[in-house]
């Protein structure tokens, strides 16, 4: 007759707490697999000929408060590098700069062959959209960019 149990018995219990003596490793892991694997969005320059100024002056805002609008030789709009028609741009930038307390300062690079009506018309949808502060992109703005990196 076989004896049940066999007679032994077991010296440690299994254990109901979840170890934690690598949280932290796992924590670092994971906060550096996400740094790396993040990618920030540029903004794509756009092929214009940029105009020409005989001054400039450096914006002293911070990247996250300046929205580029670029407007192409064809009249073609771009925001956040997506294309909108001219009666969008209101519509578009408003809750931008409302979103940003007022701080928003807006960058039109346009290209240099663009005509004045198209800029015209521009610059009327921002006051429709209610922004006070517009800044014009100039080819010696850039020279000065380049020579800083």
């Amino acid at each position: 007759m076989p004896i049940k149990g066999g007679g032994f018995s077991r010296k440690s219990q299994a254990s109901s707490d979840v170890p934690d003596s690598s949280m932290a490793d796992i924590a670092f892991l994971l906060l550096i697999f996400f740094m790396v694997t993040t990618v920030f969005q540029k903004d794509r320059d756009r092929p214009i000929i940029w105009p020409e100024a005989e001054a400039t002056q450096k914006i002293d805002e911070k990247l996250k408060n300046i929205l580029n609008i670029w407007v192409q030789r064809d009249g073609s709009i771009f925001i956040n590098d997506r294309p909108y028609a001219m009666g969008e741009v209101s519509s578009v930038v408003a809750p931008l700069y409302a979103a940003s307390d007022r701080a928003l300062v807006i960058s039109i690079r346009s290209d240099r062959e663009v005509q004045y009506n198209v800029i015209d018309l521009l610059q009327k949808q921002l006051v429709a959209a209610g922004v006070v502060r517009v800044v014009f992109a100039t080819e010696l703005e850039q020279r000065m960019q380049r020579e800083r990196r």
